[in-house]
């Protein structure tokens, strides 16, 4: 009989022992998984980040295994959870994951004609009991996983909410800390200043001020219609769409939003911010134009630690703007940003990345290209998604509509463009050039 697998004890112990691949040959898939638990617990005091470092721990040893050409028939490696990395286990959605096997199964269940002849999913009770723990949006809880797929793939086309701050919301209001600073002239950060002090000698006091701003969850609705045809014959192909098409979306009405928003009713904007920086045309410039000092005006006027966090956001018709930008050089010229039409054009500006989208202002608006650093955007989120179906409003033509609820606030974390200490421009971590 064997003897029984004792695990080391103490922190030093475990390392010790995980570190030498030997130990762990003998060892049952069982025993290796309580092994690698009782170390990630002893280092780490989050049981969620523990289980995500023994996760990682074996997939490292399977990966070193697969290098060496070692074969261990007794370990069991996990690689993959199927889950995105956008999945919070803490959200309330998290709690439904068990009741369903994906996407179309959740929509199917949630279809209005299942409540209809006396026979409802025996899952729909529990879903209701959940549903109701979030009295701020009607419709069901939607799974967490369809939930963080949803941000998953939004990630991947959205252009702010990659950048920005992401708050998660346990209410719809969140107060966030604020620096209340206009200046930096004589001080810092609101009011924090330095003195440098004799020995023995009188250290003066000043208060910093702090404000704070609110983050108000905002409702964002993506309604679509669906023949019920699809529903009864493939409802696979509808949770397609709802997993690819619908978070890109999600993800351009937020970018809307977050960059154009006026604050009322829907996030307000780093466009619309109080602390935004306009830059002026130059002197005699053409309307309609973007020329290089605008370029450089922009970028004089970015907070100088943003400088390493700013991307260039542009409108899409600001392009040939961009593209036949010249400088003049004594009695002739030469091209800026693009130098010829056999490549792809270069996807920065003066060391910065620069993004087109069709969610900012047309060339010659304000705001029709700017230097952002979204780093001082802030995003709340309450990480809770809703669904319902309804059978009314398409009634007569057999469809059915779809409504995916999320709610969201967004808004700049400073409150004032900031006045360097040299008593220069002022400065801001979002710069746009004016109309």
């Amino acid at each position: 009989m064997k003897k029984k697998f004792a695990i080391p004890e103490t922190p030093e112990e475990l390392a010790e022992f995980v570190g030498d691949i030997k130990n762990l040959e003998g060892l049952t898939p069982e025993e290796f998984k309580d092994t690698i638990h009782a170390y990630a617990k002893s280092t780490l005091k989050t049981s969620d980040i523990a289980d995500q470092v023994a996760e990682q721990t074996q997939k490292t040893l399977s990966e070193w295994l697969k290098e060496e050409g070692v074969k261990r028939p007794s370990l069991v490696i996990r690689e993959d959870t199927g889950k995105s990395t956008a999945f919070n286990p803490r959200a309330l959605g998290a709690k439904i994951e068990a009741l369903y096997d994906g996407p179309g199964d959740y929509l199917k269940s949630i279809w209005y004609k299942n409540f209809q002849g006396g026979q409802i999913d025996p899952r729909i009770v529990q879903l209701r009991a959940y549903s109701e723990q979030v009295p701020d949006a009607g419709g069901f809880l939607v799974p967490e996983t369809l939930r963080s797929e949803i941000l998953r793939v939004s990630l991947q086309t959205s252009v702010v909410r990659p950048l920005a701050r992401v708050i998660p919301m346990d209410s719809l209001r969140v107060p966030i800390p604020t620096i209340d600073s206009t200046t930096n002239v004589g001080s810092r950060y609101g009011g924090v200043i330095c003195y440098w002090t004799p020995e023995s000698g009188t250290i003066a006091l000043n208060d910093a001020r702090f404000g704070r701003t609110v983050l108000e969850a905002k409702k964002l609705t993506a309604a679509c219609v669906v023949p019920n045809e699809l529903l009864q014959d493939s409802v696979v192909s509808f949770a397609t769409f709802v997993n690819t098409l619908l978070p890109e979306a999600v993800a351009s009405f937020e970018d809307l939003a977050f960059l154009t928003g006026t604050g009322v009713g829907e996030p307000q904007g780093a466009l619309n911010s109080p602390a935004v920086v306009v830059v002026a045309k130059v002197a005699a410039q053409p309307a309609n134009t973007i020329v290089w000092q605008n370029l450089v005006g922009l970028y004089t006027r970015m907070l100088p630690a943003s400088l390493g966090r700013g991307v260039w956001v542009a409108s899409i018709d600001t392009f040939p703007q961009l593209a036949t930008m010249a400088l003049a050089v004594g009695a002739g010229g030469s091209a800026i940003w693009l130098n010829n039409g056999q490549v792809g054009p270069p996807v920065s500006i003066l060391g910065r990345p620069v993004i087109f989208t069709e969610n900012v202002p047309a060339l010659g608006t304000q705001g029709q290209i700017g230097f952002y650093d979204f780093g001082y955007y802030l995003i709340g989120d309450r990480q809770v998604m809703t669904a319902s179906s309804s059978e009314h409003i398409r009634f007569q033509t057999d469809e059915t509509m779809y409504k995916i609820v999320e709610r969201v606030d967004g808004r700049g974390w400073i409150q004032s463009s900031i006045t360097p200490a040299n008593g220069g421009a002022a400065l801001s971590p979002f710069v746009v050039l004016a109309a």
